[in-house]
């Protein structure tokens, strides 16, 4: 069956809860860990071993120029056409087969497994004619999601769902998942590792800090010349003053003392609570 499925992650986003770093770069290309979101991704992809199709219309051209010839291409050049209508414009691309499609702003963990094989149980006994959704327990007090259940970034679609997406704006929560799961056709998959879709500065930290483990993550090539305590450094940043939970983009500068903050180049810091 792997043969009749073909990945797509979606990166068109505009991202405007994460504002303002994402004024300067594309949500999917924010990294984690010090390796992009986007990557994650597309590493995810690879040890499925499923060709890959990336969408792109928010800052598209460092997203086309990130990608290069890693992943087919398809630029939404009106803007982004939301979950729905970016698959839909790659249904020429598809071909036929079935979607594994992820959000490439979703971050992905499992300790216990590869990337790939964390979620290979999307793609194990599917005959090609029920949606999956790979899904985390709805916290305690929360709302909405499916039997109990959210989702946790990536959504198996057969082509009989597909044919039926127009190439409009819209979202695969009302053009795929829940008529699926009217129809009695949705199967909720289960994982066990952590996802966080980071759409917030805050969300966005809870990533960087779990990537970075019970310590700090640092590049080789950092000027660290103050205390770093469960923090994340990109390459060429450099910290002069103490900083704890916080991320420092790659080339960014941090000259005063700071707790659960972001740094990128050209910005102020991006405070991640309040």
């Amino acid at each position: 069956m792997i043969n009749e499925v073909c990945g797509v992650l979606l990166a068109a986003g505009e991202g405007v809860r994460l504002r303002p770093l994402t004024e300067v770069l594309p949500k999917a290309l924010c990294p984690v860990g010090n390796v992009a979101l986007l990557d994650r991704g597309l590493a995810r992809f690879d040890g499925l071993g499923l060709p890959v199709a990336v969408n792109a219309a928010y800052l598209k051209e460092q997203i086309v120029r990130h990608v290069g010839d890693r992943a087919h291409l398809s630029v939404e050049p009106a803007g982004p056409l939301g979950t729905s209508g970016g698959v839909a414009r790659l249904r020429g691309w598809i071909d036929g087969r079935g979607a594994l499609v992820g959000n490439a702003d979703g971050y992905l963990a499992d300790p216990a497994r590869e990337p790939g094989k964390d979620v290979a149980v999307m793609l194990d006994g599917w005959r090609g004619d029920s949606v999956r959704m790979l899904t985390r327990p709805v916290p305690p007090g929360d709302t909405g999601g499916f039997s109990g259940r959210r989702f946790a970034g990536l959504s198996l679609i057969p082509w009989r769902y597909l044919l039926r997406l127009e190439e409009a704006k819209a979202d695969l929560v009302r053009t795929v998942w829940r008529p699926a799961e009217a129809a009695g056709d949705l199967e909720l998959i289960a994982y066990d590792g952590v996802y966080i879709d980071t759409g917030t500065p805050a969300d966005y930290l809870a990533a960087n800090r779990h990537a970075a483990g019970d310590g700090n993550l640092i590049a080789a090539d950092a000027e660290i010349t103050a205390p770093v305590a469960s923090s994340v450094v990109g390459a060429g940043a450099r910290v002069t003053a103490p900083i704890t939970r916080c991320v420092v983009w790659p080339g960014a500068e941090v000259t005063a003392p700071a707790e659960d903050t972001i740094f990128a180049p050209g910005l102020a810091p991006v405070p991640a609570f309040g």
